[in-house]
């Protein structure tokens, strides 16, 4: 699972992301809310934790504008603020759960794990199903109508994207970031690769998806159309 924490307290930053790594979640940090407004149009997320008190743009004001786009990956907001009304004014806003500071790790994680298990169909470990394929991100694993195969840790990683946005035409930026990282300085051309591994895994387990080519911008998962 790939996190998103928005906190302007670096030091906080620094102590939650350890843990939340030695858990085996990928995380990526960013300290305000125009900073945060960017990383959650790419959608690369499965969870936003989220201050609400930011320099440049507040919590409040992030998370209504990540809704308003139609951005529904889940929220976790975290505050000092823990009055009944600022609770209410966070989750009537888009939030999922509200997190009080300071708080101990083993709630955060404990809040993590519970959003998790909510029949959304973001969480990590879920089996996928679009057209006429299942995909096992846990086993890596994807099954079709004539046959199964086994997924290197890409391939399984980009196809969790895809089935996570079926019939979504989904940059190639936002798929670069997702399975290689903001960091990894990777060249296109192994996007392009990759693209290929998948067009093949598919016809393997003979199914009729397709991912098709939307040139100048990315890649669509999408059903045959006879």
């Amino acid at each position: 699972m790939r996190i998103l924490m928005v906190e302007d307290n670096e030091e906080l930053c620094e102590a939650v992301s350890f843990q939340l790594k030695k858990e085996g979640y990928t995380v990526d940090v960013c300290h305000d809310g125009d900073d945060g407004l960017h990383w959650a149009k790419q959608q690369a997320h499965d969870l936003i934790l989220l201050d609400r008190m930011l320099p440049r743009m507040d919590g409040l004001e992030l998370l209504g504008r990540i809704r308003s786009q139609g951005i529904v990956t889940p929220v976790l907001m975290v505050t000092a603020l823990d009055g009944i009304g600022d609770r209410v004014d966070g989750l009537d806003a888009g939030a999922d759960d509200y997190l009080v500071k300071p708080f101990a790790i083993e709630e955060l994680l404990a809040r993590i794990r519970a959003m998790g298990r909510r029949p959304r169909g973001w969480e990590s470990g879920s089996v996928l199903h679009y057209g006429d394929v299942e995909f096992d991100p846990m086993e890596k694993v994807l099954r079709g109508a004539l046959d199964s195969c086994s997924l290197s840790k890409r391939e399984s990683d980009l196809f969790e994207v895809f089935f996570k946005n079926p019939a979504q035409t989904l940059p190639r930026s936002v798929l670069l970031y997702h399975v290689w990282g903001p960091d990894a300085g990777v060249e296109e051309g192994n996007l392009d690769n990759y693209i290929h591994f998948l067009r093949r895994r598919l016809k393997a387990v003979g199914s009729g998806l397709q991912i098709k080519t939307v040139r100048g911008v990315g890649y669509r998962l999408e059903e045959n159309q006879p």
